[in-house]
């Protein structure tokens, strides 16, 4: 079985802004730089046989590219804070991309959760009995103004997840591209 999801990866630069964010944040453990991405689906322990199918859907999608801009940073899990992350500005060609790729998941087999789509990038996993729940709160409020981007999504990938001590690792095991119209590329 191997733990798969579908996501877009961020460009240096951005991971760069990214990092730069989380050493402001009052938390232990951020997410490695080379974590840090773009969640489309979350697809489970699947078996390789039912993998190959999801790669296969995933191979004949078409979707316009964008350009998607993080906004502001914030928290999940309430008063018990679980993740910090970074907001993304509103896209609705996100949205299509991200109810394609789903769509394409549930075609090919994978039960996929029933929750809404929020696009968000993780910073950092918390332990709500170990943070100190009002200076984080401070640094995410003083966080509301960060902004990075706007940057091109030209593809997606499938992804592995392999956890391990140091926490998980991610390992790209196919790309995807997006076509490049939106960009208003006409042929000569």
């Amino acid at each position: 079985m191997i733990r798969a999801f579908a996501a877009i990866a961020l460009p240096d630069a951005i991971r760069t802004e990214l990092v730069r964010m989380q050493a402001s944040l009052p938390v232990k453990r951020p997410v490695p730089e080379e974590n840090l991405h773009l969640t489309l689906v979350f697809l489970g322990e699947l078996a390789e046989p039912l993998l190959e199918e999801v790669h296969v859907a995933f191979s004949a999608l078409h979707a316009p590219g964008c350009d998607l801009t993080l906004d502001g940073l914030g928290l999940f899990g309430g008063r018990k804070p679980r993740l910090v992350h970074a907001g993304l500005a509103e896209s609705a060609d996100l949205r299509h991309l991200q109810a394609k790729v789903e769509q394409a998941a549930r075609g090919a087999g994978v039960v996929v959760e029933h929750r809404r789509f929020i696009p968000h990038v993780t910073l950092a996993y918390l332990d709500p009995a170990r943070i100190d729940c009002d200076r984080l709160e401070r640094a995410v409020a003083g966080g509301a103004a960060f902004r990075a981007g706007p940057f091109p999504v030209t593809g997606f990938g499938l992804y592995r997840s392999d956890r391990g001590h140091g926490g998980a690792r991610y390992t790209e095991l196919a790309r995807y591209p997006l076509s490049a119209s939106f960009r208003g590329s006409t042929v000569p």
